[in-house]
Formats: C-alpha cells, structure tokens, sequence
C-alpha cells in the first residue's frame, strides 16, 4: 500500500481541487481529508456517513453548582477569564465556565476549597468514515477554537491505513492542510510521496520553500505541480530553477481556466465536469504522480 500527501505552503493554490480529481481518476483507493480545521474535501465527493466517532483531547473544568460557595477564588486565578461571576441583587448567585475561553489549565481545580471543580475529557471534534462514489472517505472536523488538531489528523490517517488494509486497497490518496505547522507535519510523517501544489506568486513561492524543507526534513519525496503556470510565466520560470536547484521533479503544469471555478460551484471533480486542456492536465499529473511512486 502506497500513499500520496497533496500539500501546499499556503492555502488556496487547488491542492483540494487536484486531490478530488485525482480520487475521481483512481480506482484502488482511501481518500483522507487530513484538513481538520477547515475540511472542504467533502464538498465535491459528496460523502454518504456511514459511521462517525467522538475526538476527545485535553481536559475542561466544569463546576458543581451544588458543591460550589461562590468564594470567587476561581475567578482570581485564572489567567484566561474564563469564570464569570453571576450577580443578583449584588450578590454573587453562581459561578459559569466558559468552555471556549476555559484553556484546560487546571489551576482552578486545585484552588477551590471545596472541591466543587472537576476537570472533564474534552470533546474537540468528530471523525467519520463514509462512502463516496469515489471510495471510502475518511474525514474530520475540529470543533470551533479547539486544539490538537496534529492529532486529530493522525487519527484520521490511521482510520484511513486501516480502512485501506481491509477493503485490499493499494493506495491512499491525502488532502493535507496548508502551512507547515503541527497538522501538516502529522499528514506528511511517513508517506511515500508529497505532491506540493505551487502558484506564480510571491507568496506562494516563499511557501512552496517551507513546505518543501518540511517534507525534505520528514526524508518525505517531493514533486511539485505549479497551478495557474500561465498567469505570470516570469514566477513560473523562478520555481522552475527553484526545483532545479533542489533536484525536485516538476510532475505537471496547469493552466488557468475560470471552468475549474464552474466546476467547484457544481461540486464536481474538474476531471468528471469537462474534458479540455486542464482536465487532460491534470489526468497527466496523476499519471506522473504514479508512475514516480
């Protein structure tokens, strides 16, 4: 079983609309939408949910009301305003936690005199596993301003190998998330291949760089595809001597075409909405893409 990371240094420049393609030209496979914190994989596979599981991570303090004296000690010590006191009549009626603000600290817990403080498993986001007409999906979603999403991702890459290993499947195809923080590092930690998807602009170029070195630093292979090429040819030609220079292959080029938008409005793999220059484009990539893996 062999498996391909589609990464970027930034978000934007298409790696979701090559990874849907790719998943469409494909037939043994997984796909894995390892962009936790804003999955968008979905939107064009359409994925039926056939099972789903809770992602726990960290810990949240929550007060006993009955247990509570309304001292405030609570309120004193804690760093992130998280504990509001309630006021009625100018008296402090009860004390609320607010889960959002509330950083798991524990500090709280153990200042309350009367123990009416407990730290609680956080529930911080859902992984599913669903059916597509493309293949099983596994996918995740992070709750709104929740951490550990490196960890989530590697969940969702296990449910994913296994998925893979039980159904016989040869390949698992990964939408990794932008940047190169703890999320992408989780996406790329083993994976045979990492296709980078770059663009001609200077911000794009900068972060095609860190990416890179990421994955060169993980002894993770990169090749590179340079989206939109055709929009400033000068750009293109500096990450051309850019991949040279590192001795990274340049597996495609492809170009703009405002059908690639009408497609993603109509939620379908650019590959399936139209046969023209870019979707024969990118049919080239994936063809590339596994015959180097």
């Amino acid at each position: 079983m062999k498996q391909i990371v589609v990464i970027s240094g930034k978000g934007g420049t298409g790696k979701t609309i090559i990874t849907a393609s790719f998943a469409a030209l494909s037939n043994a496979k997984v796909i894995a939408d390892c962009d936790v914190d804003a999955p968008d994989l979905h939107l064009l596979l359409k994925p039926k949910v056939k099972q789903t599981f809770d992602f726990k991570s960290g810990k949240k303090a929550f007060i006993n009301e009955e247990e509570c004296i309304n001292c405030g000690e609570c309120v004193e010590v804690c760093r992130f305003e998280a504990i509001d006191e309630i006021i009625e009549n100018d008296v402090i009626n009860r004390m609320i936690i607010d889960p959002i603000s509330c950083e798991g600290c524990g500090v709280c817990f153990h200042v309350c005199p009367v123990n009416a403080i407990e730290m609680r498993e956080n529930l911080t986001g859902k992984l599913f596993i669903s059916e597509t007409k493309y293949g099983t999906l596994v996918h995740a979603k992070l709750n709104v301003a929740e951490e550990n999403s490196g960890k989530l991702v590697s969940m969702v890459r296990n449910y994913a190998k296994h998925m893979a290993e039980k159904d016989k499947k040869n390949l698992v195809i990964i939408d990794g998330p932008p940047g190169i923080s703890c999320p992408i590092i989780a996406s790329i930690t083993g994976v045979d291949l990492a296709l980078i998807v770059t663009e001609p602009t200077l911000s794009a170029m900068h972060d095609l760089d860190r990416v890179y070195k990421v994955a060169k630093h993980f002894k993770v292979r990169s090749i590179v595809c340079i989206n939109k090429y055709d929009l400033n040819l000068k750009n293109t030609k500096k990450i051309k001597k850019y991949c040279k220079e590192n001795n990274i292959d340049i597996a495609g080029n492809i170009s703009f075409d405002l059908i690639v938008t009408e497609a993603l409005v109509n939620g379908i793999p650019v590959v399936e909405y139209i046969d023209n220059k870019v979707s024969n484009e990118i049919r080239d990539l994936y063809n590339k893409t596994i015959n180097l893996l």
